[in-house]
């Protein structure tokens, strides 16, 4: 009976089994997946615009037209960039990461994922410094030829000209190159890729040419922006710190920790009351504040009141940070004097954000991501694992103690640049808190940092077509849902032509591999391989630009170029210490395999005998000064002395010291061992020359007998 029912459930457990496996390779069919959504993206840190010099347009999906760019927007995917006439721009898309494009290039953002950040470049010429590149993140740059991942740091330039595109690595730098019809390539270090042709490309590799000045402005720049000193007080993550120590103060409270305090603001200035709010396909409505230093205080932190200032506080970064479209408390409700309007106040310390962007059960729930101080409700501090409900929270301490709030009328909110009004403590407190969405849909003004009129890039580059490995990410969904129209023109990207993913794909060879040494010497009195690359090159701007063209290594020392670290002389290593290159051991060792009796151990009659033999055989020539026989390979590797030897004594110096070797076999070798004796024949110090004189005889047998003939 036991037997029956173990079968019984054997059987059924086995049924149970096989019918799972069905179903789940039944629904595990190869499907290519759909291009992703805005809304199934993860939240990461926005690209940021983080340098602009000359004209410079804009445009984001859901505009009419293009527009000037602004200063510390940060960018979303489907951005496009154009630099005009003598500009520059500057897109810093990591901590230690950033991309440049100069005069006549078209450059646009189309996708950003925690690992994954994806760009297009249509037109003109641009270059990627990657500082650092944590493992298993990857940078892609398409171009109308080619895709080119690159996942290790470097340097490295694209220029876009025409039907061809070249690629450049250097210093250290590394990439994969994905032409149309889908090969994937290597490029190494120090090398070029041009690649000529669109469907049918063609692909040529030669050693990467020599850096331009622009180039080498690009790695300064890089250089300055990397150790701010206020790297000591916000963690490394966060974005615009060089400019929180050119445009302020920081100082040491013992309430906050470090505060930083900005100068040059107008009596009665507060916090998020100079700037204009946009809206972002992933952030929904997001602040751009108009001065320089308006990243990091408006993203990260609180801002407090002290005495008679405001001072930003960022917290301990014990934890990592976590980028905000902005850190405030709307408020809303009444029709008060100035109207109906749609207010808001900065967060004081330790007070929750309330997401009005976000997904189902993100919007509208209390959240302290990112900071690492207290958790402050109602002017109360709560512990971290207190569940804090949206509707409890009633007090601001910015609010009601410090009268920061300011609004504008809700139909004017995020449409044009409209300054805030502050409003008095009276119609404050007419306002209640709005804990969730905004009731406010934007219009196409409102996806644009400005409302003027900018240049337009060339009608023949806004229309072509991209080679990538991923779809751009589709942010139509998002449009469609705020009433703002998908189209803008010919400023609509084309469809790219999709490759396989170099992860995914077998990477061949390069047609051929560059010599080591090319990125060691490129730079110095070298002629650029093209006529317009050059006249970019000079045209850097002039506030900012390199003081002398020096090579970008002696600007940049805290990173030098891996590429002359790794390459030292072969000849200088034997040449730096010739008498410690082979240590008695060595020595030891040729003794042991010719079988001869040690030195050390020969009692003073052999060694009499010995001599007395040396004199029969005709050796007059005095005894070596050296103990020990040199072993067969140490002459032959100081016979080829060095171009420049590193030692300070000449070796033509030395033979002169002594008499000639008995050994036949090289001559010039003995004298680079004359001044060091090995240590292992200390027994023998009395006197070391008259105990080798007679064993070399030995070994040099007849053809000491020939010298001397």
């Amino acid at each position: 009976m036991n037997a029956r029912r173990l079968v019984a459930v054997v059987s059924t457990l086995t049924i149970m089994v096989n019918g799972v496996g069905f179903v789940r390779a039944g629904s595990a069919q190869p499907v290519a997946p759909p291009a992703r959504s805005a809304s199934q993206t993860p939240q990461v840190t926005p690209s940021r615009l983080s340098y602009l010099y000359g004209d410079v347009s804009f445009w984001r999906p859901g505009a009419q037209d293009w527009a000037p760019a602004r200063l510390n927007t940060a960018l979303a995917p489907g951005d496009a960039l154009y630099a005009g006439q003598k500009a520059n721009v500057e897109i810093q898309i990591g901590p230690r990461a950033f991309v440049r494009a100069a005069e006549g290039t078209q450059i646009g953002l189309d996708n950003q994922e925690p690992d994954f950040v994806q760009l297009r470049v249509t037109a003109g010429h641009a270059s990627l410094d990657v500082r650092e590149l944590a493992a298993g993140q990857t940078v892609e740059l398409d171009t109308p030829n080619a895709a080119f991942t690159v996942e290790r740091a470097g340097y490295y330039h694209v220029e876009v000209v025409g039907d061809s595109v070249s690629f450049s690595t250097h210093r250290g730098g590394s990439a994969i190159m994905t032409p149309a019809n889908g090969s994937a390539t290597p490029i190494a270090a120090n090398q070029q890729a041009v690649v000529i042709g669109m469907d049918s490309p063609r692909v040529d590799f030669v050693p990467a040419p020599p850096l331009t000045a622009w180039d080498n402005w690009n790695y300064q720049r890089s250089a300055s922006l990397l150790q701010p000193p206020a790297a000591s007080y916000v963690s490394p993550e966060i974005y615009g710190t060089p400019e929180l120590d050119r445009y302020g103060t920081w100082r040491t409270v013992e309430a906050y920790g470090p505060i930083w305090v900005p100068s040059a603001v107008s009596t009665g200035w507060v916090p998020y009351s100079t700037g204009r709010w946009i809206w972002d396909p992933i952030y929904g409505w997001t602040w751009l504040d108009d001065a320089p230093w308006g990243w990091a205080p408006y993203h990260y932190g609180r801002w407090v009141f002290l005495g008679s200032s405001w001072a930003w506080a960022p917290g301990p970064f014990r934890v990592r940070p976590v980028y905000a479209p902005a850190l405030v408390a709307f408020f809303g409700g009444l029709t008060v004097s100035v109207g109906r309007p749609l207010a808001w106040a900065p967060l004081g310390w330790g007070e929750p954000l309330i997401p009005w962007w976000g997904r189902p059960g993100f919007v509208g729930v209390p959240s302290w991501r990112g900071w690492g101080g207290p958790r402050v409700v109602n002017n109360v501090v709560i512990n971290n694992g207190t569940v804090v409900n949206a509707q409890n929270i009633t007090v601001y301490r910015n609010v009601h103690e410090v009268n920061a709030v300011v609004g504008v009328p809700a139909e004017r909110f995020g449409r044009d640049r409209v300054a805030p009004t502050r409003l008095s403590q009276t119609d404050v407190r007419q306002l209640t808190p709005i804990r969730g969405p905004l009731a406010v849909r934007p219009v196409a003004t409102s996806v644009m940092p400005a409302t003027a009129a900018a240049p337009k890039p060339p009608e023949s580059i806004q229309p072509r077509r991209i080679v990538s490995t991923r779809p751009p990410l589709d942010v139509a969904p998002l449009l469609r849902a705020q009433g703002l129209a998908e189209n803008g023109g010919s400023s609509r990207p084309v469809a790219p032509k999709l490759v396989p993913s170099p992860k995914s794909a077998t990477v061949t060879g390069p047609a051929a591999t560059p010599p080591p040494t090319q990125e060691a010497r490129p730079r110095v009195n070298a002629e650029p391989p093209r006529e317009d690359r050059e006249r970019r090159a000079v045209q850097t701007p002039p506030r900012v630009g390199p003081s002398r063209e020096t090579p970008p290594p002696n600007a940049a020392r805290p990173e030098p170029p891996p590429a002359r670290v790794e390459r030292p002389s072969p000849a200088e290593l034997p040449a730096r210490r010739p008498d410690r290159a082979e240590p008695p051991v060595r020595e030891e060792r040729m003794r042991d395999q010719r079988a001869a009796p040690a030195p050390r151990v020969e009692p003073p009659v052999p060694r009499a005998e010995r001599r007395a033999r040396d004199e029969a055989r005709g050796n007059a020539s005095p005894a070596l000064p050296r103990p020990t026989p040199p072993p067969p390979p140490a002459p032959t590797r100081e016979a080829t002395p060095p171009p420049t030897p590193p030692r300070p004594t000449p070796p033509s110096q030395t033979p002169m010291r002594e008499a000639p070797a008995p050994s036949a076999r090289r001559p010039e070798a003995p004298p680079a061992r004359v001044e060091r004796p090995a240590p292992a024949e200390t027994p023998g110090r009395q006197r070391p020359e008259r105990i080798e004189a007679p064993k070399r005889a030995e070994r040099s047998g007849d053809g000491a007998q020939q010298r001397q003939q």
